[in-house]
């Protein structure tokens, strides 16, 4: 599986180190958010990968929904259920829940199908700052703190109708940012696609903190740091 490099297991504990979420956020999701690097100070596990890792545990099923509940920090041992329920959470040896995962319908267990799902959702998902979350920003006359970005993932859902694809893509149909003093909730719905054909649907909610009025030139370093941090990873993988 090609997710093996990102995480060690034992039995149906699950960890990931600092240096694991880190590459696989940059060498997988091409996502550059400061909060997965290995040395920063509120790191992260991406929750794109705690959802990758939920699919090669259990498959994908027609219907899912994950909530986040916490940050995952550096090498915390997660524990992965031994379960069939359709309802059950991810949480660390003192059952602290960092994830929970609802799932119905039919269940695909096929390896390649599932890595071309999840190649297709964290490539979605890494582009969502500059493409999707700064014209929102925008659009809306705020920012997230540039000395201090914090994009919080909260929650994401899909349905498929069939698992009749051998690729998918993932299409953003309509994105919205509610502001709230400095909280922003940003959610995104897309299509799931095999080609001209919909297969599936989908929404994701993300959070973002400490907004406040924006300014052109600091959301203009912010988006050329972005893409600093891109191109110096390009050049050196």
């Amino acid at each position: 599986m090609f997710l093996s490099p990102y995480f060690s297991k034992n039995q149906q504990s699950i960890c990931v180190s600092g240096e694991q979420a880190s590459d696989f956020a940059k060498k997988i999701a091409k996502d550059f958010n400061p909060i997965h690097d290995v040395a920063a100070k509120r790191f992260c596990v991406p929750g794109d990968l705690l959802f990758a890792l939920v699919l090669n545990e259990y498959g994908l099923s027609q219907q899912m929904k994950f909530s986040f509940s916490g940050m995952v920090g550096d090498s915390v041992e997660l524990q992965f259920p031994n379960t069939s329920d359709e309802d059950f959470s991810i949480s660390d040896n003192k059952d602290k829940p960092y994830l929970n995962v609802k799932r119905e319908g039919n269940v695909e267990h096929d390896q390649a199908q599932i890595e071309a799902f999840i190649r297709s959702y964290v490539a979605f998902s890494g582009h969502n700052f500059t493409q999707v979350l700064v014209p929102l920003m925008k659009e809306h006359q705020v920012m997230i703190n540039p000395a201090r970005p914090l994009v919080i993932y909260e929650s994401m859902s899909f349905h498929l109708n069939h698992f009749e694809f051998s690729s998918i893509e993932l299409q953003l149909v309509k994105s919205e940012l509610k502001v709230d003093g400095k909280r922003g909730d940003v959610t995104l719905l897309f299509e799931l696609c095999n080609g001209d054909k919909i297969v599936g649907s989908g929404e994701k909610t993300l959070v973002l903190s400490g907004l406040r009025a924006y300014e052109e030139k600091a959301m203009h370093g912010m988006c050329d740091l972005y893409e600093q941090r891109f191109n110096q990873f390009m050049q050196v993988a």
